[in-house]
């Protein structure tokens, strides 16, 4: 079996810091952003919030952009985002499996979530933001994971802890399992195969794959 795995709330929790960062420069434009409209937005509708900037032009909204960017990079350089046992899952099953990340976040963010870290050796193909034209929940960043690895989506499976990442892969044709995360847990799931409350349960149930 291959796994491909979504990342940013599956094997690292990022998903607040994203939302603070973002929360922060919307808020030096006069723009709430509460919890609840970040899920809507950005989890379940994957269109942002920056059409909620009113008065803007494009070089302004760049540069807010930009900001929040930088700021991401901070918050995620400032501490440890690896959910507890992440690591040890993922180089046990890499020695049963081929596997792949498929993450919406940029390479840069990527890289500083990782930097110095074992984690991302461990995976044959790691896809980020900029190696695919059209993000979750489109089917694309999926099947240019299976491409690239020359695999048919029966011989996959995602794991995927969005609404978004899910229907990516229902519309990819991959069976699904999800992990819910904090954010994410109210989110519809009912198209995948199966769900898991924590992440010793799912590493369980991988362990049961051939």
């Amino acid at each position: 079996m291959v796994l491909l795995w979504d990342h940013d709330g599956v094997l690292v929790e990022t998903e607040g810091l994203y939302l603070r960062a973002t929360r922060e420069v919307l808020a030096s434009v006069g723009v709430a952003l509460d919890e609840e409209l970040y899920r809507q937005l950005f989890l379940i509708q994957n269109v942002g919030a920056w059409h909620l900037v009113q008065g803007k032009s494009d070089d302004e909204l760049a540069a807010l952009k930009r900001r929040r960017g930088e700021r991401y990079t901070e918050l995620l350089r400032a501490g440890d985002t690896y959910i507890p046992g992440a690591l040890a899952m993922i180089a046990e099953l890499a020695s049963r499996h081929r596997m792949a990340i498929v993450t919406s976040s940029r390479r840069a963010h990527f890289d500083a979530i990782h930097e110095g870290r074992a984690l991302p050796g461990h995976f044959e193909l790691i896809l980020a933001r900029e190696d695919y034209q059209e993000s979750k929940p489109d089917p694309e960043p999926y099947l240019t994971a299976m491409a690239r690895m020359n695999v048919s989506p029966a011989q996959c499976l995602v794991i995927e802890d969005s609404e978004r990442g899910l229907r990516a892969a229902h519309a990819a044709g991959v069976r699904c399992w999800v992990i819910p995360s904090p954010l994410t847990r109210d989110s519809d799931f009912s198209r995948a195969e199966r769900s898991f409350a924590s992440l010793p349960a799912l590493h369980a149930a991988l362990r049961e794959l051939s």
